[in-house]
């Protein structure tokens, strides 16, 4: 069977797209965050894959077509970032401080988190980009010497974390400002959680896809300055 599938170069994409349709459904039928089509989508998937036997290189394969739409939805996100320009001008400074501070946090964050559990400098250079999106992350973990599998796993584990706990946190932690929410969310959960935030408000959303970009260029400079913490 895995040979079959092997050489259908859209039946890893089907299976996804159809995966986070029966995910979008069930969403439409319970609004609660821990409802996230990603997560169904990801579960319902990983539940094929064992029930039929089919290996996961198989699968990769295959859902490279649907991967490389990556980059360009990711630019898309500029499109809420352009109806808000105003609002950027005006908090240009409580965005740039904000960023780093997030990312000052996760280098941290994730250097004594690495050092307490022990890990292996491979698997902790593989997480140190884990809050910002895929391609940026794959591009840092592979100039580190990260293994890009466990990258793609952080940094997907993230995003659904945030995903379904940010709109909680930020009412635990008495965030109500749309712009503070936005940024908390793309710095933490870039690209799944700038989907929930997208939910959220326009604002939000905006500035979720603000902090992407920047956190991913600041985490660029900040990574390999965290690299020699752990060896």
């Amino acid at each position: 069977m895995n040979e079959t599938l092997m050489q259908s170069a859209y039946f890893s994409v089907a299976l996804s797209l159809a995966a986070y349709w029966v995910g979008a459904k069930i969403r439409k039928r319970f609004d609660n965050p821990l409802v996230n089509p990603l997560l169904i989508a990801t579960v319902l998937v990983i539940a094929f894959l064992l029930l039929t036997g089919i290996g996961y290189e198989t699968y990769a394969n295959g859902i490279q077509h649907l991967t490389w739409l990556l980059t360009p939805a990711t630019v898309c996100l500029a499109v809420p970032l352009y109806r808000q320009l105003q609002l950027l001008k005006r908090h240009w400074a409580a965005i740039l401080i904000g960023v780093a501070a997030g990312c000052l946090a996760c280098a941290v964050s994730v250097a004594l988190l690495s050092w307490l559990f022990g890990l292996s400098p491979e698997v902790y250079h593989s997480i140190q980009s884990k809050s910002v999106t895929t391609a940026i992350a794959l591009g840092i973990s592979e100039k580190l010497g990260g293994a890009a599998g466990v990258t793609s796993l952080s940094v997907v584990v993230t995003g659904l974390f945030g995903a379904v706990a940010c709109e909680s946190l930020c009412r635990l932690l008495r965030i109500t400002h749309p712009v503070a929410r936005g940024l908390a969310i793309g710095n933490c959960s870039h690209a799944i959680g700038t989907a929930r935030a997208m939910e959220l408000g326009e604002v939000e959303g905006a500035m979720s896809s603000l902090s992407i970009v920047v956190a991913g260029v600041m985490t660029v400079v900040v990574a390999p300055l965290f690299g020699g913490v752990i060896s």
